[in-house]
């Protein structure tokens, strides 16, 4: 009896499609890269939620984190959402799971990479403001907070990458 698995058999392809290329070794390391760099900052802002110290008097906490409070939702929601928002280019690297067309996907990735350029200039005009660093109470408090958030500032450029890299396998494997 000759049993033949779908594990074996050859999915079909369309007349005429082309699967795109691999993503190279270098794409799919600065995909990893960017869920790392978003790493820091998030665990900072979670601490802070926590209680533990990070640089703000307990009334700065209250008065303009509102922590405790409502604050704390926001601060973990903010940890988890950019974390989340982090995962997206292993999307543009990955082979596994296409939850849209490459064409969406890759003008959604376009998209993301122009904001997060602008938002990173923006964080640069507001960590350099002096309301924004009168809040923390010692300049190690202020050196760990540039440690921390000091990585979100690759993010914007290996974005850029990737979706480069994504963009450009696909135009070329008539996916675009």
């Amino acid at each position: 009896m000759d049993v033949m698995t779908t594990a074996t058999a050859p999915l079909p392809t369309p007349a005429g499609a082309t699967t795109p290329a691999p993503a190279p070794v270098w794409a799919r390391r600065a995909a990893h890269a960017i869920a790392l760099c978003a790493l820091p900052s998030g665990l900072w802002r979670i601490a802070m939620a926590s209680g533990v110290y990070v640089g703000y008097s307990d009334q700065v906490l209250r008065d303009v984190f509102d922590i405790p409070g409502w604050g704390i939702a926001y601060v973990v929601g903010l940890s988890v959402l950019a974390e989340l928002a982090a995962l997206l280019p292993l999307l543009l690297v990955s082979d596994r799971w296409r939850p849209l067309r490459p064409r969406t996907l890759a003008a959604l990735a376009w998209t993301a990479s122009g904001v997060l350029i602008l938002v990173a200039l923006w964080q640069l005009v507001v960590a350099f403001t002096v309301e924004s660093q009168t809040y923390m109470t010692s300049g190690t408090a202020q050196t760990v907070w540039g440690f921390v958030f000091a990585p979100l500032f690759a993010i914007p450029a290996l974005m850029t990458a990737v979706t480069w890299s994504y963009a450009k396998r696909h135009r070329a494997g008539g996916q675009a």
